[in-house]
């Protein structure tokens, strides 16, 4: 269980280094630049931990999947992404899948 906790807080790590690359224009910032090297490392070690007690094909959906929600939210609520219905049910899809998967993947 812990692994999976710690999966999903590197999922959180994930958006925050999507965003960081997103704020770091290209890496021409210095703080989004730093934030998202710094994050990145913390994400993957945090992945990387996880994948050893988890399958290696769940364990990536799930970081990613929370990864890329959160983005997506953000970007929308924040970077002025733009918001339609279509990408709140994709938003949402991914969510159940990373629950589903979540599920599927306890105990195992």
């Amino acid at each position: 269980m812990m692994a999976w906790i710690i999966l999903m807080v590197s999922g959180v790590f994930e958006a925050g280094w999507a965003i960081s690359l997103k704020l770091s224009h290209g890496f021409s910032r210095l703080i989004p630049t730093v934030s998202f090297f710094v994050l990145a490392a913390v994400s993957l070690a945090g992945l990387a931990y996880a994948m050893r007690e988890l399958p290696a094909g769940p364990a990536y959906a799930v970081w990613t999947g929370i990864g890329a929600a959160l983005t997506a939210i953000v970007g929308m609520v924040w970077l002025g992404d733009g918001f339609s219905v279509m990408k709140l049910v994709s938003i949402v899809l991914i969510v159940a899948g990373v629950i589903g998967l979540n599920l599927a993947g306890v105990g195992h």
